[in-house]
């Protein structure tokens, strides 16, 4: 079924490259949602769509590593 959606140009535009930045379209990310939003998520494609896209990113913690302690103050700092 085709549907037709009034959105933003600059909401399309950001949305297409954040898709291109994923890998995939983004007509692929509304359809996915819209399948979410309708509870026709396959858990187990979920979870190896997770690990491809933990395999292809390319973070760099630089050495930083995670410390509950120093998040749990920074959290304290947030300005509520």
């Amino acid at each position: 079924m085709n549907v037709t959606l009034s959105i933003d140009d600059e909401v399309v535009l950001l949305a297409r490259r954040r898709a291109e930045a994923l890998g995939t379209s983004m007509n692929q990310l509304i359809r996915e949602y819209l399948e979410r939003l309708a509870g026709k998520a396959d858990p187990a494609a979920d979870a190896e769509e997770f690990a491809r896209l933990s395999l292809s990113a390319n973070g760099d913690s630089k050495g930083w590593k995670f410390n509950r302690e120093d998040l749990y103050a920074e959290r304290l700092r947030w300005p509520r």
